[in-house]
Formats: structure tokens, sequence, C-alpha cells
């Protein structure tokens, strides 16, 4: 079977707009176990607009070693009809990871609550993904 394809969906719009509001999210949130963008947090370290470069390093791994085709990041903003469709019909709520795999479709790899937990560690991150993609664990598939 062939790697699936990871979508990191940020809880956050890629216009400049869409840039100023996670910000103000991101400095008026009080809840650590609601951050505005635990996604965010994960790739970018919260409020930079350059990936960390633990993130870019994990990224890489993941992608080299086989278990991933490869990784996209996407805003709200920029996601296509049927990825869209998929977060609508599931009533899923941003940040989350989807796989897509060319047999079964898109499935849930880590929600909102999921992410959160990592607490913006990319390789906690990454040691819980492999997991899951070694597994075959996921919530929904499409």
């Amino acid at each position: 079977m062939a790697p699936p394809t990871l979508y990191i969906l940020y809880n956050a719009d890629a216009s400049v707009m869409g840039k100023l509001s996670y910000s103000y999210r991101k400095l008026t949130s009080r809840d650590p176990d609601k951050p505005a963008c635990a996604a965010c947090d994960i790739t970018h370290g919260g409020l930079h607009l350059d990936e960390t470069s633990q993130w870019k390093t994990a990224k890489a791994e993941i992608v080299g070693s086989g278990a991933v085709k490869e990784v996209k990041q996407l805003h709200r903003d920029e996601l296509d009809k049927e990825t869209k469709s998929f977060v609508q019909s599931q009533s899923l709520r941003y940040p989350m990871v989807l796989a897509q795999e060319e047999a079964s479709g898109l499935r849930v790899l880590m929600d909102d609550r999921q992410l959160a937990g990592f607490k913006g560690n990319p390789q906690t991150f990454m040691q819980n993904l492999r997991e899951r993609l070694a597994g075959g664990e996921g919530d929904v598939k499409l």
C-alpha cells in the first residue's frame, strides 16, 4: 500500500485578516488546554511566520522514512472541495491532522484536543503520529 498524504489543517486563514485574527486569538488566549491553533504551535512555534527548525527536521524525517508521501499544511481558506466537505460532514473542529489514502480516502489522525496535548512539541507530535500511522489508528474514514 502506498503511504498516505498527511494534511495538517490550521485553525487560521491564510489571508492578512486571517493572520491578524489568529494573532489576536493567540495573544488573548488564556486556556493552555485550548490554544488558538495547536497545529500552528507545533509547526511554527506560535506567532512566527516561518516553520521552526525542529518542525522542518521532524517533517523531513517522516517523509524520508516513507511513512507518508508528503505533508501538506493548509489554512482553513486553502482547502479543496473534497477536504472541506469531509471536515464539514464530520463536524470536525480545527486544527486537525488528516491522512489521505489512495484506497480508503480521508481519515482523521488527530483532532484539536489531541494536538493541544502536545503543547507545541514537534517531536512528541511526530512520535505519536508514527504510532498512529503504523497502527492504522484514526477516527473517521470517508
